[in-house]
């Protein structure tokens, strides 16, 4: 874990966390429930095989992880001196592909997701102060980072609405803003065919993407990857 004094600048004054196995953790005890937790539980049970799974479905449908996340990240634009929060920021993977210079943090749901991220980021020279807490009510002050994003999971987030409005809320104005996810098109078609892991996303419905935005943004909305992605992106006003 590195410094205190750079994680106690970005958290919200009153706020109080301890670490615990290389994570950040709050004092209070975290209340996860419905939909929020069952993707916790689903996140948590398979976080060991995350990264092996990824780079199969990457390597079948996207010609591989390398090219898949490159198409996703090109959107997010990082300078080495920006502050950058990835929300719900798994295993970690991302920080592989952005500059390493930036000062990251990472908030995830998943505790051994988390575990997994921190054992990995060396791996890729890479560091991030890891937080565990819920996308719907992030621990940081306001206009705190000057990049936010989020990639994969926030169509099951219990509520994807207040997890927007959450990220915008601690981007700096004139921050950038970015979030993406599956299509219900993947989540159909892949997903809920996938074995082991497929009751888990049948029936799952994945709605429109821009109903979660206030008004006044002027977001670029794509679908990448085959249709099966889509990205959404925004400068703060």
């Amino acid at each position: 874990m590195t410094g205190t004094a750079r994680w106690t600048e970005v958290v919200k004054p009153g706020l109080q966390y301890r670490e615990q196995d290389g994570v950040l953790v709050p004092g209070n005890t975290l209340e996860i429930l419905g939909q929020n937790q069952k993707y916790q539980r689903f996140y948590d049970k398979i976080a060991g095989l995350y990264d092996l799974w990824e780079v199969v479905y990457a390597g079948l449908l996207h010609g591989g992880r390398d090219s898949a996340r490159h198409n996703l990240l090109q959107r997010l634009v990082v300078k080495g001196n920006n502050k950058v929060l990835e929300v719900s920021i798994g295993t970690g993977v991302n920080l592989k592909y952005l500059p390493a210079e930036a000062d990251y943090y990472g908030l995830d749901i998943s505790w051994k997701m988390l575990q997994c991220c921190r054992r990995n980021l060396p791996k890729w020279n890479r560091s991030a102060i890891l937080f565990h807490g819920m996308a719907e009510d992030l621990p940081f002050r306001d206009g705190a980072f000057d990049v936010v994003y989020h990639i994969g999971g926030v169509n099951f987030f219990g509520d994807p609405r207040r997890a927007i409005q959450e990220m915008i809320r601690v981007t700096a104005s004139g921050g950038q803003v970015l979030y993406g996810d599956e299509t219900e098109k993947m989540v159909r078609e892949v997903y809920a065919r996938t074995p082991l892991a497929g009751k888990q996303f049948q029936g799952e419905k994945v709605p429109s993407p821009l109903t979660w935005l206030p008004p006044g943004l002027n977001p670029q909305f794509d679908v990448i990857l085959k249709g099966n992605f889509y990205i959404v992106s925004f400068t703060k006003p």
